[in-house]
């Protein structure tokens, strides 16, 4: 991947201690996030796609800025991936996490995605959760984009082995710095009824589950954006289903790992 010099200077000026002019402290991860969306070496399928995802949108409300260690849990493809490769830079990580589901699900898209070593800022980690190691308040951040709820999938055919949500909770808390910060975007599930069933049977989950389940572990809630919204969804179908694909009401989190 080539990365733009200025991305490198945006990372240099924002390394513990150096100087940054008065107002600028927004304007550098802005603008790191406005080039990487703007990438020309970015994928068109990607592309294609930023209308309706609208990444600036949730890049700026996750905070993310160069020279960052990100975790992109369940990433998949990785469309986002990508963008926080780019946006994080030269003296940033972005850790792209998967388990073994999500990675033959995705191989094909995966393949192409670090082909070359486009992304050499990119460590794919591919390993149940349960076998997750991460160093001791080493992330930045962490983004749950459209996977979050797959932590309670229970299929029948057992293509996914059980997950413990609480348990990835706490491995996340422990890695995150102080300060640091964690996204979810996920599909929106009525509230009520047993949420593995739910999960299994439409592929959403309610809001308030996900506020418990991190509040429970020990994050602070911080903030909820519309950015997503689609309140011509009335939650009853499956995300996948043609009707609605694409046009889901999503919600968005931003959870805190509190000190000390």
């Amino acid at each position: 991947m080539r990365l733009a010099t200025t991305w490198f200077v945006f990372a240099a000026g924002l390394l513990p201690g150096a100087p940054v002019p008065a107002g600028e402290t927004t304007a550098l991860p802005a603008a790191a996030i406005e080039a990487a969306i703007a990438s020309p070496d970015r994928p068109a399928a990607d592309r294609a796609q930023d209308e309706r995802r609208k990444p600036r949108e949730l890049l700026e409300f996750a905070g993310v800025a160069p020279g960052m260690r990100v975790f992109d849990a369940f990433s998949a493809g990785g469309y986002y991936t990508e963008l926080l490769s780019r946006v994080v830079g030269e003296q940033g990580e972005v850790i792209a996490y998967n388990n073994a589901a999500y990675a033959r699900f995705a191989a094909k898209g995966i393949a192409t995605r670090y082909m070359g070593d486009r992304l050499p800022n990119v460590q794919q980690l591919t390993v149940e959760v349960e076998e997750l190691e991460l160093a001791p308040r080493s992330l930045d951040a962490v983004f749950f984009v459209m996977s979050y709820h797959d932590l309670y999938w229970r299929p029948l055919d057992r293509s996914w082995l059980p997950t413990d949500p609480a348990l990835m909770l706490r491995k996340l808390h422990a890695a995150l710095k102080v300060g640091g910060v964690v996204v979810v975007q996920d599909h929106v599930a009525t509230p009520g009824g047993d949420t593995a069933a739910v999960v299994d049977r439409l592929h959403r989950i309610d809001p308030a589950v996900v506020r418990s389940d991190f509040e429970r572990a020990g994050f602070a809630f911080e903030a909820e954006s519309p950015m997503l919204a689609h309140p011509g969804d009335d939650h009853t179908k499956q995300v996948f289903d043609p009707d609605i694909r694409g046009r889901t009401d999503q919600f968005v989190f931003r959870f805190r790992r509190p000190g000390p």
